[in-house]
């Protein structure tokens, strides 16, 4: 058995980067940029009005309550320009662009109207209210940086500055497929034999979560020759490839006899419970080096096996150079989470709260058998425990958090 570090080392230096392109500021969110977006424009363009209520010289209102005439109304998007002198205000709303000769906008709440009159009741300081022109963003200013992992108020700042493009790492194509002729897909009847598909439904969502692009091809037939056209023609239309089933060390099913022979690949057995077993490999196609991640066919070890080897690789592949693994932290065990030594690390499934002390609190989310996924359905992070009998209630523990 080798440990899980050194199988991630083996699988996430196998996979390189995937080229940038360029796609709209809407597409953007959750990708990782590959190069420097700069400003081409001021944010905002002009001054305006932080609130709905009266622009006004700030000097005629130093001793309210002051009396000054209405000159007109100003709303958001009018470009009429208009002018302020002494004695005067004008009624502004939200957004609308600052007249010359104000400096200073005073809510309407704090404001009485009468005819063409206003008396203003409280005294404001020059800017009260005012965004300047560039408060947010300055033109010419390096916005994001390279490497940057945009989120949705990111694609809305590109918007702001009218970067329409950008130059991204894209979103990876997946193909996802599993083998099995006791998989039923159809909702039929289950007959002596025969399970449900699942890992299929789950996978499919958490590769979509990672950012990718999913193609499931379903449940593949134990017929080699179909098996070899599936894999080769997902190569060839996809950047990787997730397998489920056929990996362990006592198989010899289509999988591991196809991916033997028309790939690069290494069959591992990990110290850790559940996900023992896994491979990893390449597939050329043309001049295209695919790698296929072969996830185990018990439920939950195609989960953790996807969380601790595939997710982070693909992130790899979309630009991200840190966090590849999901976060995690030390947290308080409510519960004893009780195991014997087998040489290996085990993740357990856990649900955690934060408690009145500020900390995360774990407790034991189930059975933990690696076909019993109902119970991890309820889990929310996975509590890294050691070799040995276990970690005791009170007692500290590693946990990656899954939510």
């Amino acid at each position: 058995m080798i440990t899980l570090a050194a199988a991630q080392e083996q699988v996430w230096s196998g996979v390189t980067r995937l080229d940038p392109r360029e796609v709209s500021c809407e597409a953007a969110a959750g990708l990782v940029l590959a190069a420097d977006v700069v400003a081409s424009e001021n944010v905002p363009p002009f001054a305006n009005t932080a609130v709905d209520g009266f622009a006004v010289r700030s000097a005629d209102v130093a001793a309210a309550p002051t009396t000054l005439r209405v000159i007109g109304t100003l709303a958001a998007g009018d470009g009429t320009e208009w002018h302020v002198d002494a004695g005067q205000a004008l009624r502004i709303m939200t957004g609308a662009p600052m007249p010359t000769g104000a400096d200073a906008v005073v809510m309407v709440e704090d404001c009485e109207t009468v005819g063409d009159q206003v008396t203003v009741r409280r005294s404001v300081l020059s800017g009260t209210a005012v965004r300047p022109v560039a408060d947010d963003v300055r033109a010419g200013e390096a916005v994001f940086a390279n490497g940057t992992v945009l989120n949705a108020a990111g694609a809305g700042v590109l918007a702001s500055i009218n970067a329409r493009t950008v130059r991204v790492y894209p979103r990876a194509k997946v193909a996802l497929l599993s083998t099995g002729d006791e998989l039923v897909t159809d909702g039929s009847p289950l007959v002596r034999g025969q399970i449900r598909e699942s890992n299929l439904t789950m996978l499919e969502l958490l590769i979509a979560a990672a950012e990718c692009e999913v193609t499931n091809y379903g449940v593949i037939k134990d017929d080699e020759a179909v098996l070899e056209q599936t894999l080769r023609d997902a190569a060839a239309r996809h950047d990787a490839i997730v397998t489920s089933g056929g990996v362990s060390m006592g198989d010899f099913d289509v999988v591991k006899a196809v991916l033997s022979r028309i790939a690069e690949m290494q069959w591992m057995q990990m110290a850790i419970k559940p996900a023992k077993p896994f491979a990893f490999g390449i597939l050329t196609s043309g001049n295209r080096r695919v790698p296929i991640f072969g996830l185990p066919g018990n439920p939950v070890s195609s989960m953790i096996s996807f969380e601790l080897l595939a997710r982070p690789a693909l992130r790899k592949m979309m630009g991200h150079t840190t966090n590849l693994v999901r976060p995690s932290v030390r947290a308080v065990a409510d519960q004893a989470l009780r195991r014997r030594p087998d040489g290996k690390v085990h993740f357990m499934r856990v649900f955690g709260h934060f408690a009145a002390d500020g900390r995360l609190h774990v407790r034991d989310g189930g059975p933990q058998g690696s076909h019993q996924l109902a119970a991890t359905a309820a889990a929310n992070a996975l509590a890294v425990v050691p070799d040995g009998n276990g970690i005791g209630a009170g007692e500290e523990v590693d946990v990656m958090l899954l939510a």
